[in-house]
């Protein structure tokens, strides 16, 4: 497929100014300078396209490179022409299941009419299958999504060689290596459960080596795309640090089991990358004071603010200097009817 008119077109409408301001907006956000209530910028001026950008299916984008970047493409497309305050950004798009491929996990595809990304069966669904898997160490880092994640970063790089507007602003972010507890749930499935508690050596020893993977990832994606720091972009939004690290399995876990199980892998991840943000699904107010003591943690997302104390949120996060980014804006606007000081440091689309 030729993409070429489709990046002549987002490249015509970027305009410095207006991304330079917008990135300047951002950046003063993540270092402690918006002086608001609530951070939602917006860019300075509109522009629309000039032909019409198709929306490719998912499930055919994860078999072209190019449907790929015109799907990651048309969605930066229409934020500039919005004007909307997110920052550009692409990924290689390929889900949740990309580590758990590189162990051997088998793919789950989902239905076409779902359009959604897929995810993959667990893997090492008894003790023998799990000693097998941690006798083997690091896996091939390309096995799996892994060869398609990497060949889709050099895809996008050399696509964008001849647009320098693109380069500038267009932001590849680092793909979905999830946290290594999510990843260890992907793998065993349930039985995760019943290690924690009843395993708890053979646990420690397939996160340790999870988290070894993790870390071997994203220096060898890091090669690709260096971190200048002190910032980065994830989900097009601005984040202090380099990496977002997702914990969606911590919901079902007590505070206890978070400082054993997650906080000290999380943490050697946060230390080696420049710091970064979490992201997590549902209640996670039982062990917000845990993740937010994690040096390096710069800001959190969470999906589903109903199910927490908002609260107790608020006093673990931006009470202490680390921002919220993503937060649904009926739940920072209930904040402020309620007279709580935000602190200029909540972020709402």
């Amino acid at each position: 497929m030729d993409l070429r008119p489709y990046l002549d077109d987002l490249e015509t409408r970027l305009d410095d100014a207006v991304e330079t301001a917008l990135s300047n907006d951002w950046s003063a956000f993540c270092a402690g300078q918006f002086r608001g209530d609530i951070f939602s910028p917006r860019r300075r001026a509109t522009a629309a396209a000039t032909l019409s950008w198709p929306s490719p299916r998912v499930n055919a984008a994860l078999d072209d490179y190019s449907l790929m970047a015109l799907q990651q493409l048309a969605t930066c497309s229409a934020q500039v022409a919005q004007g909307s305050g997110a920052m550009l950004t692409v990924r290689a798009n390929y889900g949740t299941g990309i580590m758990p491929t590189l162990f051997g996990a088998e793919l789950f595809i989902m239905d076409d009419c779902h359009n959604t990304l897929p995810t993959t069966t667990p893997l090492a669904t008894d003790d023998d299958k799990l000693r097998r898997l941690l006798d083997r160490g690091i896996p091939d880092l390309r096995r799996g999504l892994g060869e398609k994640v990497f060949a889709m970063g050099e895809f996008y790089r050399e696509l964008f060689a001849p647009y320098p507007r693109i380069r500038r602003y267009v932001n590849v972010y680092h793909p979905d290596l999830q946290g290594p507890m999510d990843v260890y749930e992907l793998l065993r499935g349930s039985a995760m459960f019943l290690d924690l508690m009843d395993s708890p050596e053979l646990a420690h020893q397939a996160l340790a080596l999870i988290t070894d993977t993790y870390a071997a990832f994203m220096r060898e994606w890091l090669a690709l795309y260096p971190y200048a720091g002190p910032t980065s972009c994830h989900w097009s939004m601005m984040q202090p640090g380099c990496i977002m690290l997702r914990d969606d399995s911590a919901m079902n876990l007590s505070p206890d089991l978070f400082d054993d199980f997650i906080f000290p892998y999380n943490q050697r991840l946060l230390r080696e990358f420049g710091g970064g943000a979490e992201h997590f699904c549902g209640r996670g107010e039982h062990y917000i004071p845990s993740l937010c003591r994690q040096e390096g943690l710069g800001a959190i997302n969470l999906s589903q603010p109903e199910y927490n104390d908002m609260e107790l949120i608020f006093q673990h996060s931006i009470d202490r200097g680390i921002l919220i980014i993503g937060l649904r804006r009926d739940a920072a606007e209930a904040a402020l009817r309620a007279g709580r000081d935000l602190h200029g440091r909540v972020h709402c689309p």
